[in-house]
């Protein structure tokens, strides 16, 4: 450009002319090349960080949600784990004895071949022959729980067998069936072992083993207690057991019977 500040003059090209200065020392420029290659790194890390969440902000705020909801359903899976109600241990079944000494209903002899409902959340229809081993407790109507259902429920499960408890449908005069409602809350005051509830309504169980509506006695108002092998045999049939040293041996021979 012209000092003066007038029109440039046209070089030999036509093109206007224009003052360069070249430094003379090349360290001059360490500013300008820092400040580039500041630029360059500037540019190359915001690159990176695109190609980093472009997979992210491709389907918007669904993977972050989606992430979220598999977090929350792991940790709930283990802390369930880890701290839910663990159910009672349920023994390996053997095979059915294939020459029972007695006939089916009786001691000796298999359950009869008939099915019960197992009631739980909703109702599973079941083989009586599937009960095994354990003890099954009759309770006769008119029946106020006692101490006997939670020592039954503690011992079978002491000696890893399954205690089921089902209701006689039979009336017996003035004194009515339990309810399905009291029989759950009578298998509730078990603390050591959980009683599976059974609903047998044509009265099968409580017909073969049972003594008739309206006995007089204990034998009468008290439960009837089925002790059933794990080759599905009825060892014995007692009625209106008393918790002691007696009934725990018997419990405790079923698993080694």
């Amino acid at each position: 450009m012209r000092p003066d500040g007038g029109d440039p003059e046209p070089d030999d090209y036509g093109l206007p002319r224009v003052d360069v200065v070249v430094p003379d020392d090349a360290r001059e420029l360490e500013r300008d090349v820092a400040a580039y290659h500041r630029e360059r790194r500037r540019r190359r890390r915001r690159a990176r960080v695109r190609r980093l969440y472009r997979p992210l902000t491709r389907f918007g705020v669904a993977v972050p949600i989606i992430a979220g909801a598999l977090l929350v359903a792991l940790l709930s899976g283990v802390l369930m784990t880890a701290f839910g109600p663990r159910p009672a241990p349920r023994p390996t079944t053997a095979q059915l004895a294939p020459r029972p000494t007695a006939s089916p209903g009786r001691v000796g002899g298999l359950l009869p071949d008939r099915r019960v409902d197992l009631v739980t959340a909703g109702r599973a229809s079941r083989p009586l022959r599937d009960l095994r081993p354990g003890v099954i407790a009759i309770v006769p109507p008119g029946y106020r729980c006692e101490g006997l259902v939670a020592e039954l429920a503690g011992r079978t499960q002491e000696y890893t067998l399954t205690f089921w408890l089902v209701a006689d449908p039979r009336p017996a005069g003035a004194r009515k069936p339990l309810s399905l409602k009291d029989l759950k809350a009578c298998a509730g005051t078990a603390h050591n072992g959980t009683p599976q509830v059974l609903e047998d309504r044509a009265g099968v169980l409580a017909g073969a083993y049972s003594p008739a509506p309206g006995t007089p006695g204990p034998t009468g108002t008290g439960v009837t207690a089925v002790f059933v092998r794990p080759d599905g045999v009825v060892t014995e049939v007692v009625r209106a057991p008393v918790p002691g040293p007696a009934l725990t041996g018997k419990i405790k021979g079923l698993g080694s019977g």
